[in-house]
């Protein structure tokens, strides 16, 4: 029986060797809209991923941010859900803030997720027995139950459009950081505490985060408050997202609703 686990981590490892082969080098850039870029090194990742994840799980479906999408995958009962670089204009900018992101969901659950930063050789990644490692060390969340205590890692565009100049005194701190799925990952492995988006993301840019969030006994949830299922027909999910422990995430949809209310 093969472990799904290791094969992601593997496929992971292995893509990275991809991105560090064209990290501060030459390369293609095109925009895919606007400030929306895409590299050789995300075209070439997401190849290797889509052939090796699907050569071992040939049964299972297929959904990434740079493979044009099929509906085929909305009949399947799992569904690889992948970025193969999630951080991309981070990447362009020589800053290391970008994994590659693989989730795994069953029925449009979340049940695997790995992610990994080939710069800093961070390997994030959920296993067989429910638990969450990062650097091959198994890890907790932040139990951390107020706003106001805990940091906020949040977007480094959203930051710069003045989107968070009214959350300022909300949290500890906040902490701008490009790649949601990067953030995500370090809330779901303790080494963060705390994560919002206020914009629309996509699944994959979650799916994988999502996983190791829900496996360290923690959530991912719309600002609004709702539940995010995966493997849709239409893969944006509106209209931002927060994930942590139950009660930060709680707290913030509260807050949130709040202060929209004013």
């Amino acid at each position: 029986m093969i472990n799904l686990h290791t094969l992601a981590a593997d496929a992971a490892l292995q893509a990275g060797k991809i991105l560090l082969k064209y990290y501060k080098n030459s390369y293609e850039i095109q925009e895919k809209g606007y400030h929306n870029p895409v590299t050789t090194a995300d075209h070439e990742a997401d190849a290797f991923l889509k052939q090796y994840l699907m050569d071992a799980t040939p049964d299972f479906g297929w959904l990434s941010e740079e493979t044009v999408d099929s509906e085929e995958r909305l009949g399947k009962e799992y569904v690889w859900i992948v970025d193969p670089l999630d951080g991309t204009k981070e990447f362009i900018e020589g800053v290391p803030h970008f994994v590659i992101s693989i989730g795994l969901v069953k029925n449009g659950v979340p049940v695997l997720g790995v992610l990994y930063n080939p710069i800093r050789e961070e390997l994030f990644q959920t296993d067989e027995d429910g638990g969450v490692y990062y650097k091959n060390k198994q890890v907790n969340i932040c139990q951390n139950k107020h706003l106001k205590e805990v940091g906020c890692l949040n977007s480094r565009s959203e930051t710069r459009r003045g989107l968070w100049e009214p959350w300022a005194n909300e949290f500890q701190k906040l902490i701008p950081i490009g790649s949601v799925a990067y953030k995500l990952g370090l809330v779901a492995a303790g080494q963060e505490d705390f994560f919002v988006t206020l914009r629309p993301k996509n699944e994959w840019d979650v799916c994988g985060g999502h996983a190791l969030l829900l496996a360290n006994g923690g959530c991912l949830k719309t600002i609004t408050g709702a539940e995010i299922r995966y493997n849709q027909k239409s893969t944006l999910i509106e209209p931002g997202m927060t994930g942590g422990n139950q009660h930060l995430v709680e707290a913030f949809v509260k807050r949130y609703s709040e202060r929209e209310g004013k």
